[in-house]
């Protein structure tokens, strides 16, 4: 078992159950993330599963950002595994940017720190508040990788592990989960 795996499951961050995802979906399993990384030292494990990753690709880093919720903790730690710094976007009007007088130098090299890929959703609203900067993103990086594809338009994917989630539409539910409540997990607000 591969050692992210591992905390993941030490830290009770695998769930089972019914779940409706921020995109509509239903699933029957869901990655807290946060439960891992209320533990220093597995958030410091993971982090430097990331940034070792990151090398073995030749991928050069100035500056870690994490979209806000998911991201954040994450990124500082992948950033302090690295030696750079690490800020993060957060969503104001349901747009998100960046605030707190944080800036983005132009040219810099920018990985952008998920807890969880799954459709990159979150991801390429912070790309577009990087490239706006005119900053380069060079990679999306996650504890976790949902996603099951190595790049995201052009973008390569770096995580400390992938885990495969099935989900369903509301419609199409398998028979353990019809008769079963969906509960709504994570920070951002369901896809209509």
């Amino acid at each position: 078992m591969d050692k992210t795996i591992e905390l993941l499951k030490k830290s009770d961050a695998l769930l089972e159950g019914h779940f409706l995802l921020s995109s509509g979906k239903h699933s029957d399993r869901y990655i807290q993330c946060a439960k891992l990384i209320q533990h220093p030292e597995y958030c410091k494990e993971v982090s430097e599963i990331i940034a070792e990753k990151l090398k073995e690709n030749n991928i050069d880093v100035d500056l870690c950002v994490g979209p806000a919720m998911g991201g954040v903790i994450i990124s500082y730690e992948v950033a302090k595994a690295l030696g750079v710094d690490a800020i993060f976007t957060e969503r104001v009007d349901n747009e998100m940017t960046l605030r707190r007088g944080f800036e983005i130098p132009k040219g810099a090299k920018v990985i952008i720190v998920e807890d969880v890929i799954t459709t990159g959703k979150s991801s390429f609203e912070t790309v577009d508040v990087i490239r706006s900067c005119g900053a380069e993103v060079v990679a999306l990086t996650s504890i976790v990788n949902r996603s099951n594809k190595e790049e995201i338009n052009g973008l390569p994917v770096i995580s400390a592990t992938k885990i495969d989630v099935k989900t369903y539409d509301a419609d199409d539910l398998p028979e353990h989960l019809k008769n079963t409540e969906a509960i709504k997990p994570g920070s951002r607000k369901i896809i209509q």
